[in-house]
């Protein structure tokens, strides 16, 4: 079996297993918005379907970072201070998905691009 580096998708196969750049696609499809599977250009060259898969984790990022940033002050006295507080932890969490889909991104791109990644002892 092909070795993963760390932060590889579960949902990916290993790279050069049967079906691995299929399962790859798949992937990064969901990590763009839905209308991107619209784009033949993304179905066809999966390296630009990694590209997008980037921006959009990193348009994502950038939206949570800025909710998180005004939350409390856009919603402090008009909806219950434990819902203020359980929408910073759902910003929270949703940012460390991002950060962990961006590496997964960054790695199933260098696989797409050939990298091979020995089994560790």
């Amino acid at each position: 079996m092909t070795a993963t580096p760390p932060g590889w998708p579960a949902d990916v196969r290993p790279p050069g297993s049967p079906d691995w750049e299929r399962s790859a696609v798949a992937w990064l499809f969901d990590q763009c918005p839905p209308d991107h599977r619209e784009y033949d250009v993304l179905r066809r060259h999966p390296l630009v379907l990694a590209r997008f898969a980037a921006a959009a984790v990193d348009g994502a990022g950038t939206a949570v970072e800025n909710g998180l940033r005004t939350i409390r002050s856009e919603l402090s006295g008009r909806v219950p201070p434990e819902a203020v507080e359980a929408a910073v932890a759902a910003y929270e969490r949703e940012r460390q998905r991002l950060r962990n889909a961006r590496v997964a991104v960054d790695v199933v791109e260098q696989a797409l691009r050939g990298k091979r990644w020995a089994p560790r002892l």
